[in-house]
């Protein structure tokens, strides 16, 4: 009982932290788990199904709201949603034994901790970087959908491998490639992307790898989704500014610590 009271406050705790900033599932969830001595992988597939469902309501809220760019959700979507079965195709046949394995995902880990801390400190910029550049993309030209693909499709390796990054980063490149969408449509297009990725990446962990423990997502999911309910409601109370940078040195923390313990 002990330890699954544990689970659910650890998934009403990040579950709070995504209904305030709307960042920071993978990307607390994971070191989370690992610091209660789950093995690395299963804090990564876990992790990783845990954010499809906590992200999938907000989807349905942002789609009623008319905010989501679907074509930009899909061009991601086909470069991400291979690019992460194939690298967890990668993970089972190349290599022979789970633990061979580890030290890949920790690297990774640890580079996308700090590379989302680094994306968190610079997003208010991006979007002007983006309308500054010269001759700006509209949303339909060919470059930019091609080069949307190509972030997808290193946004489903590096998030297959560490359940992190999804939505941070994902919404530090939109930003920059589509700097006429407002940051709310941003927001909203990468969470319809990130929920499909998130949901591919964790099954494939799942099925392929055994990398998930379903007992702890239960408990999660029960201590996170209504916390997220509430963290949306407080959001709007809440100094923005300061938690967003209390999450970037964080992040920052946990990225060194993955990358050099």
């Amino acid at each position: 009982m002990s330890e699954w009271l544990l689970h659910i406050l650890a998934g009403g705790a990040v579950g709070l932290a995504i209904g305030m900033t709307g960042i920071g599932g993978g990307s607390l969830m994971t070191p989370i788990l690992v610091f209660m001595a789950y093995p690395l992988r299963i804090a990564i597939g876990t992790d990783l199904l845990y954010a499809a469902v906590t992200k999938a309501g907000g989807v349905i809220a942002y789609h009623r709201q008319g905010m989501i760019h679907w074509p930009i959700a899909t061009w991601l979507a086909c470069g991400s949603l291979p690019a992460s079965g194939l690298t967890a195709f990668a993970l089972r046949w190349v290599f022979d034994d789970q633990h061979n394995y580890s030290a890949l995902l920790q690297s990774s880990l640890g580079v996308m901790l700090l590379g989302t801390a680094i994306v968190l400190s610079l997003r208010s910029r991006l979007q002007s970087w983006g309308q500054a550049a010269e001759g700006a993309p509209q949303c339909n030209d060919a470059p930019p959908r091609l080069m949307t693909v190509a972030v997808g499709a290193l946004l489903g390796v590096l998030v297959t491998l560490s359940s992190v990054g999804a939505g941070a980063i994902g919404t530090a490149v939109l930003l920059y490639l589509y700097p006429r969408l407002t940051p709310v449509e941003v927001i909203a297009t990468e969470l319809a992307h990130a929920v499909p990725l998130t949901l591919i990446a964790g099954l494939s962990h799942w099925l392929l790898l055994g990398n998930v423990n379903g007992r702890l997502l239960l408990g999660l999911l029960c201590g996170a989704l209504p916390m997220v309910y509430l963290g949306a409601r407080l959001s709007s109370v809440m100094p923005q500014t300061l938690l967003r940078g209390l999450l970037v040195v964080i992040l920052a923390g946990l990225g060194l610590r993955f990358l050099f313990y």
